[in-house]
């Protein structure tokens, strides 16, 4: 493949990741009604993140060239996106469980 058309791909990817995600990452307080459609575009965009985030890894630790070295710059950036990705897998998730908290009625036994 054409490194144009893959970095097309991926930028495609990373456009859809941020759709699926937007709603999560702007909303205070959601109704009931739309929960569903909600919890299940972010679950979708979590999954493509985790996704993102195996193969980074995979491409950190199995070079595509076997037989070159990777540049330290390279290897720099992978592990810094490597961390991003998890930062915002991490943060995702605690908004989704932040947003279903602040939804719910506790009343504590007296």
């Amino acid at each position: 493949m054409d490194k144009t058309i893959k970095v097309g791909i991926f930028l495609i990817l990373w456009i859809i990741t941020a759709w699926l995600l937007y709603p999560l990452i702007v909303l205070d307080s959601i109704n009931m009604q739309n929960a569903e459609e909600y919890f299940y575009r972010s679950a979708i965009g979590i999954v493509i993140m985790i996704i993102l985030f195996g193969k980074t890894v995979f491409d950190l630790l199995y070079p595509q060239f076997g037989s070159t070295k990777k540049a330290t710059l390279n290897i720099v950036f992978l592990v810094l996106y490597a961390f991003a990705i998890t930062s915002g897998v991490i943060f995702m998730i605690a908004r989704m469980v932040s947003v279903y908290l602040s939804n719910q009625d506790f009343e504590l036994p007296i």
